[in-house]
């Protein structure tokens, strides 16, 4: 892995075994230009530089959304977004303390915890707790009202999707999604139930998807542009 400076952000060059051709990944990590095993090193800044203007307003978008859309602060009295709400954070340290205790009341969030440093960890097992409580009522009455079932639900933390759906009818949420607004996750609900009967995004799946979600154009365009906002520190 080689670091490399890239107008005023830094890049890294990552090469990848399965790579078949070169891509660049722009994140809130940074950005990466991932090469195939074989590719000489001299032809990264030639494919960089064709790029340019893309990366460019990428980060200009990645700023913009970042100023529209504060990121959580995760310090005693701090706050952290919920599905449109922002939660404030409470605190409290509990020296010998193994394990971190998170709970919701009203519109704070209780923390006890050890150590500050297990903050952040303590802060994601919860979210994932809670994805799957908000995901899978909703997820089910998409699919019933679809009449095509799925198999299972999983939470994850997937680095480039919000969702996934396997041909055998196995779904995959980010719970980051829980960090947007809600009309957000609904959304995704509704594009993975209807890949249960179109698994490709064929003009007959935005076809279907847009007689589900008449919006659905307005909510890709807002993951679009905000998605990289929503992380944690």
């Amino acid at each position: 892995m080689q670091n490399l400076s890239l107008f005023e952000s830094p890049y890294t060059i990552r090469r990848s075994a399965r790579a078949q051709r070169a891509r660049i990944n722009v994140s809130a990590g940074g950005v990466e230009v991932v090469i195939p095993a074989g590719l000489a090193l001299s032809e990264v800044e030639p494919f960089v530089n064709d790029k340019r203007a893309w990366i460019e307003r990428t980060l200009r978008r990645m700023r913009e959304a970042d100023a529209a859309h504060p990121p959580a602060r995760l310090e005693d009295g701090g706050e952290v977004p919920y599905l449109g709400e922002r939660l404030a954070l409470s605190m409290r340290r509990e020296p010998g303390r193994k394990r971190a205790h998170v709970a919701r009341r009203g519109d704070t969030l209780s923390v006890r915890l050890g150590r500050p440093e297990d903050l952040r960890d303590a802060l994601e097992r919860w979210y994932r707790r809670e994805a799957r409580r908000e995901i899978e009522p909703r997820l089910d009455a998409a699919a019933a009202r679809a009449g095509t079932p799925y198999t299972k639900l999983s939470i994850r933390s997937q680095r480039t999707r919000w969702a996934s759906c396997s041909s055998s009818g196995a779904m995959s949420f980010n719970w980051r999604l829980l960090l947007g607004p809600e009309a957000i996750l609904d959304y995704v609900i509704e594009h993975e139930v209807a890949h249960l009967k179109i698994h490709d995004h064929s003009a007959r799946f935005w076809g279907l998807l847009e007689s589900r979600c008449p919006e659905y154009e307005t909510h890709e365009r807002w993951l679009r542009t905000n998605g990289t906002t929503l992380r944690l520190p």
